[in-house]
């Protein structure tokens, strides 16, 4: 059991003195361990890479029955006890980018910092746009993702739809070209900025477009928000963006914002979870937390 928690915890952070300090022992006493284990299960598991441990074929096989197992164990001894949000100090940790985390979590981390100011969120840089991965192997609770259209979650999760937008487009005031309308021909001769977390991805804009054979003038390609509001409020380049995304995090004195000028696709933000290991009291409580700052009103978008 020892053993599978030490794969455990450096599957987890990718880093020997990192996972030492996690289960309190030395990075000596870990690396320790961790060759008993690939010993016994005649593997390297971890190979060393750009100062990270990187997980061979074998370890990404057995990290999400090994990191279920550990789970259930450690949901029977909780429910010996009664959750009691007031008095946990349990850490949550959840995926997103700087978009999905912007539009949800200050509601949701103020929520729980008031009824449960001892537990801790975790962010994490979400790798894909469910990271199922992370999920199904336990490295995070939690991942906030999108989608366009009415999906059904992959295998080995299941999701929260927190909500769903209309995209829309931004423009800065006074722009010398598009002022009281936004044709479908302005939109595509306009230079764009583009926000890509994941730099092969392709968004549902130039999916839609793709299909209808036409193609917007990509100017910039950012991996995050960050600079894209001064970007926009700076130059004659335009962005599509869900409307909570522009109205919450841009300076809307600066914008004029416009319907996208052809029938897009509707953007759904959902909170992803692996029920097999997101079962404990503590889980279910976030999960309602969640659900409650979705099902009520829009304003916490903009707290």
């Amino acid at each position: 059991m020892n053993l599978l928690l030490v794969f455990d915890a450096v599957y987890r952070h990718r880093n020997i003195s990192l996972a030492a300090d996690q289960l309190a022992l030395s990075p000596s006493a870990l690396s320790h361990a961790l060759n008993r284990l690939r010993n016994s299960l005649g593997d390297p598991l971890f190979i060393r890479h750009g100062g990270k441990m990187v997980p061979t074929a074998k370890a990404e096989n057995i990290a999400p029955q090994i990191s279920a197992a550990l789970q259930t164990l450690s949901v029977c001894f909780r429910q010996m006890n009664a959750f009691d949000p007031a008095l946990s100090t349990d850490t949550f940790t959840f995926a997103a980018t700087d978009y999905t985390a912007a539009v949800i979590m200050p509601g949701l981390i103020s929520r729980i910092n008031r009824l449960a100011p001892g537990i801790t969120i975790r962010l994490l840089y979400s790798q894909n746009f469910n990271a199922v991965n992370d999920i199904r192997s336990g490295k995070v609770d939690f991942a906030l993702g999108f989608e366009e259209g009415q999906k059904f979650p992959q295998r080995e999760t299941e999701a929260i739809t927190c909500f769903t937008d209309n995209y829309i487009v931004a423009v800065r005031r006074g722009h010398p070209e598009i002022n009281n309308m936004l044709t479908q021909t302005l939109y595509l001769a306009a230079g764009h900025v583009v926000v890509r977390p994941w730099a092969d991805s392709q968004g549902a804009i130039d999916t839609y477009l793709e299909k209808q054979q036409l193609k917007r003038r990509i100017m910039v390609e950012l991996p995050s928000l960050m600079a894209a509001p001064l970007i926009v409020s700076q130059t004659d380049l335009i962005i599509t963006l869900p409307e909570k995304g522009i109205t919450s995090l841009f300076n809307m004195q600066d914008l004029v914002v416009f319907p996208v000028p052809f029938p897009a696709p509707q953007y759904i933000l959902r909170a992803y979870y692996n029920p097999a290991l997101c079962n404990s009291p503590g889980h279910h409580w976030i999960k309602e937390q969640i659900m409650a700052i979705c099902s009520g009103s829009n304003d916490y978008i903009t707290r």
